[in-house]
């Protein structure tokens, strides 16, 4: 089991500029992160799934982390939602 500080690591090893939110949603093996990156500029919501996937891999494979809910943003789009909100 990872805490979601290791899960926040994890993914900012991968994206270096990413602003990472965890959130435990029950067990410690059910999470939730929101990542917010530079990285995510121009690519679909697949990829950007994809890296942040990447970068959990390891855990995942293992179970881990058993189930990952991803909200990603680029810096733009998380200023834009952060205000309609």
């Amino acid at each position: 089991m990872y805490s979601t500080q290791q899960v926040e690591e994890m993914i900012k090893t991968e994206l270096p500029d990413a602003q990472v939110m965890v959130q435990d949603l029950g067990g410690g093996d059910h999470l939730q992160a929101i990542v917010i990156s530079s990285e995510f500029e121009g690519k679909t919501l697949v990829k950007q799934h994809q890296l942040v996937y990447a970068a959990v891999q390891e855990a995942m494979a293992t179970e881990a982390i058993h189930a990952l809910a991803l909200k990603t943003y680029t810096p733009e789009a998380w200023k834009a939602s952060s205000q309609t909100a």
